[in-house]
């Protein structure tokens, strides 16, 4: 029998509430703890907010987007006495152990909660984009890719109808797994990745040579952090929040203008925005939800503490957060060629022949071209390693 908080931190993404849910219920009834659930993420730590939590509070929660618990970016780093305060809460509570429920930067500040003494931790990957490594996949990502593979089916009806080109703007930050995986899906004629800066002319002759045979729309996704190779497109650089994190979006809408300046042919865009991360969670994300709140509570009494759980080949397994923080995980290899070949026409061939930078190269290499080590917020971040993210789920 433990005491064990549990906070939801950083962006919201659907599952959230089904691994509280699995964690209570496995905490509860298997292992007789009492749960504790902290207000709007480590904001509810440092300020002594929260409330407890019992099989009876969970009731109708599986099915539910958000989060029941609320949360924020907030961290105990941010305030100079917020360590402090964090410490004398978990103190006052006599809190065994923190389940944190979050993305990339939530769990590098588990991670530095759990080294620096403040509360022992466990981790479970949370985010629509998909980019926490160590893990097959994040629960979310399989609503997020569900929603958008929905509005491309729906856009190219109407595209269709208008004879225009539409342009649909995901989300996924700095990684491309979102637009990668719906644009295979929704038959893309190209989707345009962070890993991979495009040349704007190959994207132009891509949707001529498709109306030249005949084809009367063309889908084009664009994941919101997706940039032009050097001297295509003139983009700028996006703010940064108080958080650290770059105001990413508006790619979408240049590509559009480019598109049509460049070809002649009418161009929308639909940027997705929040409904991505909003609503229901798939049939599938409910059930991987639920694994990961089951395994959290269990590495609790089976020494875990310190590590984060992940899917590994179908399965669940631990791995120790020291090896996940300021990483990201970029669309696979193998992916990405499965996706480049079911383009209009490989985007590399048009890059390729204008002299422009190879898109087709992919992986770690595409990485360190974009300098994602630095761009998601961690200093001195490195890139993935091949040893350590060969794996994927396809």
């Amino acid at each position: 029998m433990a005491r064990v908080g549990v906070l939801t931190s950083g962006g919201d993404c659907p599952g959230l509430n089904a691994v509280i849910r699995a964690l209570v219920r496995r905490g509860e009834r298997h292992w007789g703890d009492e749960l504790i659930g902290f207000h709007d993420g480590w904001a509810g730590v440092v300020e002594g907010r929260h409330e407890p939590l019992n099989v009876e509070a969970m009731r109708g929660t599986l099915t539910r987007g958000g989060t029941m618990l609320g949360t924020s970016r907030v961290h105990p780093w941010m305030t100079e006495d917020g360590p402090n305060r964090a410490r004398a809460t978990i103190d006052g509570l006599g809190l065994d152990a923190l389940v944190v429920i979050g993305g990339e930067g939530s769990l590098a500040v588990a991670h530095r909660a759990h080294e620096e003494g403040i509360v022992p931790v466990v981790g479970v990957p949370k985010t629509i984009d998909n980019d926490i490594p160590c893990t097959d996949q994040t629960f979310g990502f399989d609503t997020a890719v569900s929603v958008a593979t929905e509005a491309i089916d729906r856009l190219h009806t109407t595209a269709e109808s208008h004879d225009r080109v539409m342009v649909v703007e995901v989300m996924g930050r700095h990684v491309g797994h979102i637009a990668t995986w719906a644009g295979i899906a929704g038959g893309a004629t190209v989707t345009l990745v962070p890993e991979h800066p495009f040349e704007i002319e190959a994207v132009a002759e891509i949707v001529r040579r498709r109306h030249e045979r005949g084809r009367f729309a063309s889908i084009v996704v664009v994941a919101e952090g997706a940039r032009p190779a050097p001297g295509s497109l003139e983009f700028p650089e996006p703010e940064v929040d108080r958080f650290g994190h770059k105001r990413l979006g508006g790619i979408g809408s240049a590509v559009a203008v480019e598109i049509e300046r460049r070809t002649g042919y009418e161009t929308r865009v639909t940027v997705l925005g929040h409904v991505q991360r909003g609503g229901s969670p798939t049939a599938y994300d409910r059930v991987l939800s639920s694994r990961y709140g089951t395994a959290a509570i269990d590495a609790v009494h089976e020494g875990g503490l310190g590590d984060m759980v992940a899917l590994k080949g179908g399965l669940i397994s631990r791995v120790p957060l020291a090896d996940v923080v300021g990483r990201v995980k970029p669309v696979h290899e193998q992916v990405w060629d499965t996706a480049n070949s079911l383009f209009e026409a490989p985007l590399g061939q048009f890059q390729e022949a204008s002299g422009a930078l190879d898109v087709v190269a992919i992986g770690v290499a595409g990485h360190e071209r974009a300098g994602l080590g630095e761009l998601v917020g961690f200093p001195g971040g490195r890139p993935n390693r091949p040893d350590q993210d060969a794996e994927f789920s396809a």
